[in-house]
């Protein structure tokens, strides 16, 4: 494994792509699945949570089984791989989804559920790059799986698109929430008008 460089670079972007994508998978049919079934917001982000974690040792489990290794050796391979990056983008995540007003409460027909969730899965995973490039220097993390030579799931460079993709999307919603705001509806006018037309009489 790589120690420095454009190749640990390259092999920490892949790998934070990876953790990305089940993280993604398991924080979307949480958020969704909580807040159509009218969760409280602590038990949709535990079951977002539970979910991302699931998700996020499958992708990495499933090449590794498929290649013959058993369930005994996978499992420490997943857990050593995955953890800690996937704890730090749940944590960023859920952290963006509480902090953006309305994002819990918005149902999944909302545009603002969906462009907050975006932006925060996509910084989750910026916030995780620097860890995992870390921890695979010090031959941790994802060097465990790459060090099996057994590699799967999709492609980063389709999973990086489609990240890119979420990012603007995300940016885009959350900047017209945010300009909606400081715009005052045109009603809140008339009241002042009325009154300032009793004043002048």
């Amino acid at each position: 494994m790589p120690t420095s460089g454009r190749e640990l670079n390259g092999v920490a972007l892949s790998a934070t792509l990876h953790c990305l994508t089940g993280c993604a998978i398991g924080e979307i049919l949480g958020m969704v699945i909580g807040t159509a079934l009218g969760f409280s917001d602590l038990g949709t982000i535990a079951l977002a949570v539970a979910l991302a974690f699931f998700f996020g040792y499958l992708l990495t489990s499933l090449p590794l089984l498929r290649a013959g290794l058993a369930l005994g050796v996978v499992i420490p391979i997943a857990l050593a791989s995955d953890t800690l990056s996937i704890a730090v983008m749940e944590v960023v995540d859920n952290a963006i989804m509480v902090a953006v007003p309305g994002a819990m409460e918005s149902g999944v027909g909302d545009v603002l559920f969906w462009g907050a969730l975006s932006f925060a899965l996509v910084v989750a995973g910026l916030v995780a790059y620097p860890v995992n490039r870390w921890l695979i220097a010090r031959g941790k993390g994802h060097a465990a799986v790459h060090a099996t030579g057994i590699h799967g799931g999709p492609s980063p460079r389709v999973v990086g698109t489609i990240a890119i993709a979420a990012f603007v999307f995300g940016v885009a919603v959350l900047g017209t929430e945010l300009l909606g705001e400081d715009e005052p509806a045109h009603g809140d006018d008339a009241p002042h008008a009325a009154l300032t037309q009793g004043t002048d009489r």
